[in-house]
């Protein structure tokens, strides 16, 4: 059995494939995730696991040098974007309107679906180098 934070084998497949610059998203239940994007599907129920459970796993593993959210979270979700800040400390923080965001996320690696009903609770973590 894998010893550590993250368990999940196709996210620790994901990470150990990622470079410097490529891009990963943790998603709440309802973005639309293009067909060309690979799914990571993690939702059970209404807010099982939550965005953030999610998104502090994931940071266990993976190092970001920057992220992307939606400006709409900063209104509808400030929770949830005082969270992510909390997590990520000095990160470059980029927005963008929703629209935009759900095209981008088609170039990303993959998507990480959790069960998470909080609007705008996405993000496009952008892969730094540990060296």
């Amino acid at each position: 059995m894998k010893k550590g934070t993250l368990l999940n084998q196709a996210i620790s497949n994901v990470i150990a494939g990622m470079g410097h610059t490529n891009e990963l998203v943790i998603a709440d239940a309802g973005l639309p995730i293009p067909a060309s994007t690979q799914r990571i599907d993690l939702a059970l129920t209404k807010n099982v696991p939550t965005f953030i459970e999610t998104l502090r796993v994931v940071l266990s593993e993976l190092h970001v040098e920057k992220i992307v959210v939606a400006e709409e979270i900063t209104t509808s979700s400030p929770h949830i974007f005082d969270a992510i800040k909390n997590l990520l400390g000095d990160v470059l923080i980029e927005t963008m309107p929703h629209e935009e965001f759900k095209v981008r996320t088609g170039s990303a690696t993959a998507v990480i679906r959790t069960g998470d009903f909080s609007a705008y609770a996405n993000i496009i973590l952008i892969s730094g180098v540990v060296f």
